[in-house]
């Protein structure tokens, strides 16, 4: 015998008990909720409904295009214009030495270890790139900037800076095994608008200077000067855009430019097997950044900051538009909907099961939505990258990644919990007695 109370069996079943009615009701609302809805989309409101569902699908398929977009900005996707399988790049650059960009931190030693690379089973081609600003004599004698790309070309055709490297010759004979004595070709592969801006065809000898100018500076007229001759020019959909540039043998450039004291690139590409390459790759250079063509790093939005600025301005647009429709359409049709809220409210619903019953309705709309605006926005990115390809862009401008998916939906949802408290407000202000007299 106690002086206090003493705890029965029974006491311990009784927490269990309500959590199994609370379970149940819950399950009740749910199922309640979504057998409403359902009957809302395919027979009584059908019209309302959809457009709700499109207004959040389109919203978040416009979301993961923009985001793809940032996504290929931060992976440097957009200005690579190669067909290569793996890059290596020095680790601090980022998109280096782009075709329309400043050169950044390069490879060193790259010729010797290209070779290497090449060595390895699995490996079908490594070649260093360097990018170079040049000034070109037009056919009126005034020089016109083009930035000069240096390739190792090989048998196979493939492509850099959006240009096919099989119009120059196979090998790179003047590096002659680090000496760079040996005997140089001689030979450029224009894009159509550098060809355009010189005044020049296959065949034609250009003389060309090379110094240290910058995009839009003048090369010091005492520069070195060398002659090459057109060994084509490149078909109007070779995915150069309007950038003029052009393809010349890696160690003439080198000897040109003085990049032949260390061997330096700005990048190495790789063709073959991708885990070969990657692995050659990362034995070569273990302290680079390798990337793999078509994958791609959600991390990299945070250390570029124009890519994070479009993906955070695409984020609060989403979310504002989705909110704003969702709110609007789903008070709409709250406010339409009382007569219902009030049969349920007499048959002993209470108010927050109300609630709960508009609230779960509004987070299916926006889920279905969201769901939707996942597959349209895959359409959309293989779409913008199709469009780019055809017009002005080499490579893929808008990425996909598979994170892409969680993130779309989290926003969808974020939106509708945005919107949630009005429709929320609207039923809440429901009266059996007001509802009875209409």
């Amino acid at each position: 015998m106690t002086d206090g109370w003493t705890m029965s069996d029974d006491d311990g079943e009784l927490p269990k008990a309500v959590d199994s009615r609370r379970r149940t009701r819950w399950s009740g609302i749910v199922g309640l909720t979504l057998g409403r809805w359902w009957r809302r989309a395919t027979r009584t409101t059908t019209g309302r409904i959809v457009s709700t569902v499109a207004a959040v699908a389109l919203t978040i398929a416009l979301l993961v295009v923009i985001t793809g977009v940032a996504l290929a900005l931060a992976d440097g996707g957009v200005t690579t214009g190669d067909d290569a399988d793996v890059r290596v790049i020095p680790e601090d650059s980022g998109t280096l030495s782009s075709v329309n960009g400043v050169e950044g931190p390069r490879l060193g030693e790259t010729n010797e270890r290209a070779a290497t690379i090449r060595a390895q089973d699995g490996v079908d081609h490594a070649s260093p790139v360097l990018v170079e600003t040049a000034q070109l004599e037009a056919s009126d004698a005034e020089p016109r900037t083009v930035r000069l790309v240096g390739v190792v070309p090989d048998e196979e055709p493939r492509t850099v800076a959006g240009l096919p490297t099989g119009e120059l010759e196979a090998g790179d004979p003047h590096y002659a095994n680090g000496s760079y004595d040996g005997p140089r070709e001689g030979e450029i592969v224009l894009s159509p608008t550098a060809a355009e801006r010189l005044d020049a065809d296959a065949g034609d000898d250009i003389p060309v200077s090379i110094g240290g100018a910058g995009e839009t500076e003048r090369v010091d007229t005492a520069a070195p000067s060398v002659t090459v001759t057109v060994a084509a020019v490149a078909d109007e959909g070779s995915g150069t855009g309007d950038a003029p540039v052009a393809l010349v043998h890696l160690s003439e450039l080198q000897s040109y430019s003085g990049g032949d004291d260390g061997q330096l690139a700005d990048r190495l590409l790789i063709w073959g097997e991708t885990e070969a390459a990657q692995s050659a790759a990362s034995g070569a250079y273990p302290t680079a950044a390798v990337e793999v063509a078509g994958g791609t790093d959600p991390s990299a939005l945070f250390d570029d900051g124009l890519a994070f600025a479009t993906s955070v301005i695409a984020l609060l647009v989403g979310v504002t538009i989705c909110a704003s429709f969702v709110a609007t359409t789903m008070g709409m049709t709250v406010n339409e909907d009382r007569r219902t809220l009030a049969v349920l409210e007499s048959v002993g619903f209470p108010t927050h099961s109300q609630l709960a019953v508009v609230a779960v309705s509004t987070g299916i709309t926006t889920l279905v939505g969201s769901i939707a605006g996942v597959g349209l926005g895959m359409v959309g990115i293989v779409g913008v990258n199709a469009a780019a390809n055809a017009t002005v862009a080499p490579g893929a401008v808008a990425h996909f990644h598979p994170l892409l998916v969680p993130y779309a939906i989290g926003v969808a949802l974020l939106s509708g919990l945005v919107a949630v408290p009005y429709p929320l407000a609207v039923a809440a202000r429901t009266s059996v007695l007001e509802e009875v007299g209409r």
